[in-house]
């Protein structure tokens, strides 16, 4: 059964206060806390893009195969996703764990399966924060003639509207600099792998591993790095908290543990959480 969030059992506060005192929380992040800022969730109806007279959805935009066919048409989605990102603003449980890392320093770890930086521009720090499906205001190589990312230049795309096609100065901007071939979006997609390099595979495996407490907020589950976290932490005997507004593998593991489901909202539930403790 979940917990309402305005019903905070006492057992609950005692041991995320007393684990929260000494030990590592890593916090795991998903589209929910981003559709709180008003950000569409990748697999909505507001995802298709339009290409001639055709419909696509993520699941085919978002490819390494779809690149390889038309990347002025990738590019162009995602900088009118980068737009949306970018108008949209951190909210509640943005700024409730830039409170926590503020306060836990090294013990603290944010593993976000979110590209649309808003934990960045909240601030929480890039050092602490693994970006397992990347940034969409980055680029490196599409060809990897080396292994750099760069950001984006700022305003590029910002104004893009569904459907549009790129102009000749985004063609121009959209470029390696070193071969000049295509860039590419710095974001994982559906035909592509984990790996450490760009999207810090081993690195959330050890943090979940070490986790006194693996707190969820706002995904589904649907990938799997994510679901490996889980199964990493609970075999730890982590406390496993998860904050969604629906059941899921998360709030099933959580409560198979000896965690908890707090069904509610990120940006009400976490902030509701921390008024009940004593932070330094």
């Amino acid at each position: 059964m979940a917990e309402q969030s305005k019903a905070l059992p006492a057992w609950f506060l005692d041991r995320f206060e007393s684990l929260l005192g000494a030990g590592q929380l890593v916090v795991l992040t998903g589209a929910g806390i981003s559709a709180e800022s008003g950000i569409p969730t990748f697999r909505g109806k507001q995802g298709y893009w339009v290409v001639g007279s055709r419909e696509y959805q993520p699941q085919e935009m978002a490819t390494r195969a779809m690149f390889t066919r038309n990347p002025e048409a990738v590019w162009a989605w995602y900088l009118y996703r980068r737009g949306v990102c970018r108008r949209a603003e951190p909210n509640p449980g943005h700024r409730a764990l830039v409170e926590l890392e503020q306060s836990l320093g090294d013990r603290f770890c944010l593993v976000t399966q979110n590209v649309d930086g808003l934990h960045i521009r909240a601030g929480n720090s890039p050092p602490r924060t693994y970006q397992i499906h990347g940034n969409i205001d980055h680029a490196r190589c599409a060809e990897a003639c080396d292994r750099h990312v760069w950001r984006l230049p700022e305003g590029l795309g910002l104004d893009m509207k569904r459907g549009q096609a790129l102009t000749a100065d985004e063609r121009g901007r959209l470029r390696c600099p070193r071969c000049n071939g295509w860039a590419r979006p710095q974001v994982l997609w559906f035909d592509e792998y984990y790996d450490e390099e760009y999207y810090r595979f081993d690195s959330s495996i050890r943090a979940a591993a070490s986790a006194q407490i693996l707190l969820v907020m706002g995904t589904s589950g649907a990938t799997n790095l994510p679901l490996q976290m889980g199964q990493h932490a609970a075999s730890a005997g982590a406390l496993i908290v998860d904050v969604n507004l629906e059941a899921n593998p998360f709030s099933r593991l959580a409560q198979a543990s000896g965690g908890i489901f707090l069904q509610g909202q990120c940006g009400e539930v976490l902030p509701g959480i921390l008024s009940r403790l004593h932070l330094t």
